[in-house]
């Protein structure tokens, strides 16, 4: 289901010596199935972004349509929005409370008035396709790992069935093979199901990696919006912006400046061996 955001402002304290512009005439759509990643250094608005796509927040100018509806019309159920544009926060502890992670699970679908029996099936189906064990099912969450944390808060979500799938930051602080599982595990939620996802990161290589189209915030405003090439093909603006680009174009660049004959706008890892292959004369 497709989200229009028509010129969106967003002001913290709005009238008050601490007043401070989050978001400013913030316009895009995202279409049904499209994997988004939202990319901007810190304080660049992408949080409170995300905030206002799932009502938690509401904007100080501009509109958000989900499904051809105004979210913020007064007689909006934002209460069912949330549970079809899911939000998974960036750090799982402050999505997470229940005394287990089944209870924690139930809680999403508990919330929008279904029977006890279809909120377990729903916790049992999310959790299982989050991978988490069944032996963890019934421990505190808070005795699981980083990694496990945050699979039972995307489990959570998962169990409401949203339509829309956002993530913030979902693989900070935690150590590379986590960072990869999360993002595998992503990806599969994705292809299984044919829901969108919007994927805030700093990670330039995992926008790269991953996503089909980038939205890029600097001080409140979108400053791109465009396909992950195209992005990063402006190098030099990323970095003014506090940005940067993927490691392998790096790697590109590098070769190019010491003679190599090479192409720099490969963005993945598949790209760049091809590329570097190629210009080696290598088959």
């Amino acid at each position: 289901m497709s989200i229009i955001v028509n010129h969106l402002s967003y002001i913290y304290n709005q009238g008050t010596v601490y007043e401070l512009k989050a978001l400013s005439d913030v316009s895009f759509k995202i279409d049904d199935s499209e994997y988004i990643g939202l990319l901007g250094a810190t304080g660049s608005g992408k949080s409170t972004l995300v905030q206002v796509l799932n009502g938690l927040i509401t904007p100080s100018e501009g509109s958000v349509y989900y499904n051809g509806e105004d979210i913020f019309e007064r007689d909006y159920d934002r209460k069912q929005l949330r549970s079809r544009v899911g939000l998974v926060f960036q750090y799982p502890e402050h999505q997470l409370f229940e005394a287990d992670v089944f209870s924690d699970v139930c809680f999403g679908p508990a919330n929008l008035g279904l029977s006890r029996t279809e909120c377990e099936l729903r916790a049992y189906e999310a959790l299982k396709m989050v991978g988490l064990r069944d032996e963890d099912f019934y421990v505190s969450p808070f005795d699981l790992s980083g990694g496990e944390k945050r699979r039972a808060a995307i489990a959570g979500v998962l169990a409401m069935k949203p339509e829309i799938l956002i993530l913030d930051e979902p693989v900070a602080g935690l150590d590379p093979g986590g960072r990869d599982e999360i993002l595998l595990l992503i990806k599969r939620i994705r292809e299984e199901t044919g829901m969108t996802v919007i994927l805030v990161s700093h990670s330039m290589d995992d926008a790269a990696e991953n996503s089909e189209r980038l939205l890029v915030m600097h001080e409140g405003q979108l400053l791109f919006d465009a396909s992950p090439k195209e992005v990063f093909s402006e190098y030099e603006t990323l970095l003014e912006i506090g940005l940067d680009i993927p490691q392998v174009t790096k790697v590109l660049r590098g070769l190019k400046s010491m003679g190599v004959q090479i192409n720099c706008d490969a963005i993945t890892l598949r790209e760049a061996k091809e590329e570097i292959l190629r210009s080696f004369g290598i088959r």
